[in-house]
């Protein structure tokens, strides 16, 4: 009997485990965290209510850091000039990609958009795939004619074409 509720007391815990893990759980619009980890341009990790949370920086694509694209460290290294060991906002619409990630804009304790930085400097294109937000085609355009970043190469290729 003293199995039975032992094996029965182990269930009902895992179940509640379960229920607070906030991997795909409904996460509020507006979240906060301390960034503790960059992994590439466009992708970071936070620690959000205790835990790490990765993130997918919406609106862009960054050069790929994995297979050595040209400008996938410095696009990385931005992000971590902008962002690491911050305490951050995350405006998400509690979507999450493929690869669980938390999809969501980054705005920094300086109220900088993350974002919209990695397109300002040439470090990001706008994914135009998953965004129609004009404000960040009109960053890639302003940094294509400044010739900014990734732009100051004669024909950059895009990181979904890379990969």
């Amino acid at each position: 009997m003293m199995n039975a509720k032992i094996l029965l007391l182990s269930f009902i815990l895992s179940l509640l485990a379960l229920s607070c893990n906030n991997s795909n759980g409904d996460i509020p619009r507006l979240i906060s965290g301390k960034v503790i980890k960059i992994k590439d341009g466009d992708t970071i990790e936070i620690l959000y209510n205790g835990r790490p949370l990765t993130m997918r920086l919406a609106h862009i694509d960054c050069p790929e850091i994995r297979s050595k694209q040209p400008y996938g460290k410095a696009a990385k290294q931005l992000a971590s000039d902008l962002c690491f060991g911050d305490v951050v906002k995350v405006e998400n619409e509690n979507e999450f990609d493929r690869y669980d990630r938390l999809i969501g804009v980054v705005i920094n304790s300086k109220g900088d958009t993350i974002n919209l930085e990695l397109v300002k400097a040439g470090l990001a294109w706008h994914y135009k795939r998953y965004s129609s937000d004009t404000l960040y085609s009109k960053m890639e355009i302003v940094a294509r004619q400044t010739k900014s970043g990734l732009w100051a190469d004669g024909d950059p290729v895009a990181p979904w074409d890379w990969r």
